[in-house]
């Protein structure tokens, strides 16, 4: 039985199943991380295509009984929390393929897109609306927008409707392809500025810009006029209008 607290909703249907995979573009060289595999049906699918596929899932009794329903295949099982994986271990360049629980995405995200072993390929399942957010494009940006698309190049795949899960949950599905940044728009050490002026921008969302930076810095309306004009930023607009280089045009002004 899945269990509701871990967020468990099975997928069975194979079409959307292969679908998911192919959009990973595995090869029979690469090492695929599948976070959650939970009754393995996914990981059939990635164990075809793959050599090698590493399997971390919390629960401790799917993750006893995964080994035994692939003999002869290059599959390790790993009881551990994903959050807690040490993803050093992975070969260079590994891919992520997962049907992520709702309450973790986030989480599991910025495990992945900071790390220092980065995935070259991360296909993640996840809430619909939750993909549409971190594939938004400008004039519908948000934080979690931002700060994907500061480390990977973004692409919505397959939607996957509730009835298509046991047990259905409350929302619809959808793929987000993440394509790591061979490197990052934004250097390690400018990082907490950034976000420093991203969070300022975003917190007041409704609010014009000139409004929501000068609260969030807490500067002077003027003071944070001229910050966005000096960026080339109209300070009428909202933080959802800025793009990805507007905010970091404005970062370095505002150090």
């Amino acid at each position: 039985m899945p269990n509701k607290s871990l967020g468990q909703h099975w997928l069975k249907d194979r079409e959307i199943l292969a679908a998911i995979a192919g959009d990973a573009t595995i090869t029979g060289e690469d090492t695929v991380l599948e976070i959650g595999p939970g009754l393995g049906t996914l990981t059939s699918e990635l164990l075809r295509r793959a050599q090698k596929v590493v399997a971390v899932e919390f629960d401790e009794s799917l993750a006893a009984k995964l080994p035994a329903q692939f003999p002869g295949k290059d599959l390790t099982v790993v009881n551990e929390d994903i959050l807690h994986y040490d993803l050093s271990q992975l070969p260079a360049d590994y891919k992520v393929v997962a049907n992520v629980p709702y309450y973790i995405t986030s989480k599991i995200i910025q495990k992945l897109m900071t790390a220092a072993n980065k995935p070259s390929i991360a296909v993640l399942l996840v809430q619909k609306e939750v993909a549409e957010r971190i594939a938004a494009k400008q004039g519908d940006m948000s934080i979690l927008a931002v700060s994907v698309q500061l480390f990977a190049e973004t692409q919505l795949g397959v939607e996957v409707p509730k009835e298509y899960f046991t047990p259905p949950p409350k929302v619809d599905s959808q793929v987000i392809v993440l394509r790591t940044r061979a490197k990052a728009l934004v250097p390690p050490e400018d990082e907490k500025a950034l976000f420093r002026v991203v969070k300022a921008g975003f917190a007041a969302k409704r609010k014009k810009l000139r409004s929501s930076i000068a609260a969030g810095l807490a500067i002077s309306k003027p003071a944070a006029e001229e910050l966005l004009r000096h960026a080339n930023i109209d300070p009428e607009l909202r933080a959802e209008d800025l793009s990805i280089e507007d905010w970091l045009r404005l970062a370095k002004d505002a150090v």
